[in-house]
């Protein structure tokens, strides 16, 4: 059997979601509102840069459906659960944009994932925006969605950028 038939790479999404989901619980939450520091950007992110973005995409929607049943998902209607959840996620994928530069290409997966979230947290949760963030005055949704969202995603991806840059030199993890 090839090591690229849809049957290894349905296989191996598999796997690689279902570690992402035991690794979603093992967080480091920045809120009550929501948002936290993570490692599950890096088997989604592994994945999409060994089996291309499509994959990376299927595989990010299904973790991301998952997390929203059984990981403690917070959501405000069916929108929520799309933009925060199944969308976000399947965003991530976005990373198998570049294969060949691993590290650059992360910022394409955790771009499409802030993009998501912020897109969220102006549509749905912007109703709940504070006076105040970091210390700043907030009167405009889409800088507190972007400084919000960002924190924790930029957190995220500077974690997995570091992880893969180590494996994508020392191994032949992001090689089929």
């Amino acid at each position: 059997m090839k090591g690229n038939s849809t049957t290894n790479k349905i296989t191996e999404g598999a796997v690689i979601v279902a570690l992402t989901v035991v690794l979603n619980f093992f967080k480091l939450d920045l809120g009550p509102e929501g948002g936290s520091v993570n490692l599950v950007f890096i088997p989604l992110m592994v994945f999409a840069l060994r089996r291309g973005t499509f994959w990376g995409i299927g595989a990010g929607l299904v973790f991301g459906v998952l997390k929203a049943i059984i990981g403690g998902g917070i959501s405000y209607g069916w929108q929520s659960l799309l933009l925060d959840y199944a969308v976000a996620y399947a965003l991530v994928g976005l990373a198998g944009l570049l294969p060949s530069k691993p590290v650059l290409s992360t910022v394409f997966g955790a771009a499409g994932c802030l993009a998501s979230f912020v897109l969220s947290g102006v549509l749905i949760w912007g109703q709940y925006m504070p006076e105040s963030f970091y210390g700043l005055t907030m009167k405009n949704v889409w800088v507190y969605s972007l400084l919000y969202n960002g924190s924790f995603v930029l957190c995220n991806e500077i974690i997995a950028a570091v992880v893969i840059a180590f494996f994508a030199g020392k191994t032949k993890l992001l090689k089929v």
